[in-house]
């Protein structure tokens, strides 16, 4: 199964897991899933470390190759199914977030509330 890791799982992950759900944690470790790391959380990480508002890896895709995931781009196919979603969340990085994972049929590993609100399927 593919997975899209929200911001917080990939940092939780990259942390040990202990603050993600046992069903995170265990789709995560299951060497039989390919877990991807969006671009869109690369930015988000960086801007929000830039900030001083998140603490995470200074070597963050260094941390994301060892882990084994998989870096996912952000591409242009993507913004059609932006633009088409209701307005349920106002974060930016996470309306991206579930435009790929719609984009690309796969569920998104996230704790968040107001992405379970679109039709994608969670993980958690």
């Amino acid at each position: 199964m593919r997975l899209l890791l929200d911001t917080h799982a990939v940092i939780w992950a990259l942390e040990g897991g202990r603050r993600l759900s046992p069903v995170a944690r265990m789709a995560i470790e299951d060497t039989g899933n390919e877990i991807l790391v969006s671009a869109v959380s690369a930015w988000e990480i960086a801007i929000k470390k830039a900030m001083g508002r998140l603490e995470a890896p200074d070597d963050l895709l260094i941390a994301i190759e060892r882990a084994g995931f998989i870096r996912r781009p952000l591409g242009f196919e993507e913004a059609d199914h932006l633009v088409h979603l209701p307005r349920h969340h106002g974060d930016p990085f996470d309306r991206m977030l579930v435009a790929q994972a719609l984009h690309d049929g796969i569920p998104i590993v996230t704790c968040d509330e107001q992405i379970a609100l679109y039709q994608v399927q969670i993980v958690w």
